[in-house]
């Protein structure tokens, strides 16, 4: 029988703490893995540069396409099924990876492991704002969000250095075995709902979903997560082609390496629990948001060195943002939190796929200048919806 550790809307065991934070590590670890050998599938696979830009952008579009449905999904059945069940299939298409000879089979593939995502990124918000109250709430979100920052750098760190040994093909099967473990991990770790009120009815759904739509709080946080995660899929995808390419010549196990600014993430995202209650969400935005464009344009830098700092610090404002954001809605919203947060990963993730396919045509066009040109604009985007539209 799984373990069902004993916890309360205002408390949580050690245990618990650390197994929301592995339900978001394991539901990242594939999505952004291939990454770090972005160079080396664009040259064995034969592909352009928006191509090769485009598996991260189909990965990051499924996950769009299917959110809200998931989050209906969840509103009637559960929320724990659909979590474990979806750590589970994440690793059969990555199982699959070894098999792949083109770049249109790749491109499958990774649009059906962003099937598996919402089953897990939309339902864990929903189940967090049921389940704990605030401020709790806040710092279960901090955790999960740090599991998902760990899972997005462990996959790239993984997959960059195994390549570095073995065949990429080889490479996948292992990260394959590892979400099977993983999910057996969460399975056994995470309890059951106490406190969800199932809703199958499908016109109390679409009722939800109007009100939802019309949700001024949740149109700014939609908006926000469209133009914040367009520059980080944009900004982590293609300066691994950059960093590539003279004068720096970037291995794999290099570029992979260069993901331990993700740890960062880990450190600073729980900080945005104490910065929100003390500060407020438009004021933690904003500066978290010129804090991320300080770090991109830094990337322009010629070093190698300062390039990484870049990344570090767009990164830990962006992670904040996020935390920030998802605080915001599980706070915001009392009814119909799956399908809240369905939409707004349908929005967020929109932006990652544009993100991906605009930086590309912007890196195609005018090499990394292009794509930084590119970052800059939506950041600025996401400012002005910030400053106009969240709460002070």
């Amino acid at each position: 029988m799984p373990a069902t550790p004993s916890h309360a809307p205002d408390q949580a065991s050690r245990l618990l703490k650390v197994t929301i934070a592995l339900v978001g590590l394991f539901a990242f670890i594939q999505v952004y893995s291939i990454q770090s050998i972005l160079p080396q599938l664009q040259r064995d696979l034969n592909a352009s540069v928006v191509e090769i830009g485009n598996s991260v952008g189909m990965t990051v579009l499924a996950v769009a396409l299917i959110s809200p449905f998931v989050g209906m999904l969840s509103d009637a059945v559960g929320r724990k099924p659909l979590i474990i069940a979806s750590v589970f299939l994440a690793a059969v298409p990555t199982g699959l990876m070894p098999m792949v000879d083109s770049v249109q089979g790749l491109l499958i593939l990774r649009f059906l492991q962003g099937l598996a995502v919402p089953g897990v990124s939309v339902v864990a918000v929903a189940y967090i704002g049921e389940e704990f109250r605030s401020p709790l709430m806040v710092r279960m979100v901090s955790l999960y969000v740090s599991g998902c920052v760990f899972g997005g750098f462990l996959g790239r760190f993984l997959l960059g250095h195994l390549v570095e040994f073995m065949p990429w093909q080889s490479a996948f099967a292992i990260m394959a075995v590892l979400n099977l473990l993983g999910a057996v991990v969460v399975w056994r770790g995470l309890p059951d709902s106490r406190y969800f009120v199932p809703n199958a009815r499908v016109k109390s759904s679409l009722i939800s979903l109007g009100q939802l739509l019309r949700n001024p709080a949740l149109q700014a946080a939609c908006a926000l997560g469209f133009s914040v995660f367009f520059a980080l899929i944009g900004l982590f995808t293609f300066v691994n082609l950059h960093l590539a390419e003279p004068p720096y010549y970037f291995s794999s196990g290099q570029l992979a390496n260069i993901f331990t600014v993700y740890l960062l993430g880990v450190l600073i995202t729980p900080l945005s629990g104490r910065l929100i209650p003390r500060f407020g969400v438009r004021t933690t935005v904003l500066a978290s948001l010129f804090t991320s464009a300080i770090g991109v344009a830094l990337t322009l830098s010629v070093p190698s060195w300062l390039v990484v700092v870049g990344l570090a610090v767009a990164a830990c404002g962006v992670f904040i943002i996020q935390s920030a954001t998802m605080s915001f809605i599980a706070g915001r919203i009392t009814q119909g939190r799956s399908l809240a947060s369905g939409l707004y990963y349908s929005a967020y993730y929109c932006g990652g796929f544009t993100g991906a396919w605009l930086c590309g045509i912007g890196y195609a066009w005018g090499g990394w200048p292009g794509a930084v040109a590119s970052l800059l604009l939506s950041q600025c985007v996401a400012a002005f919806i910030a400053w106009r539209f969240m709460p002070a």
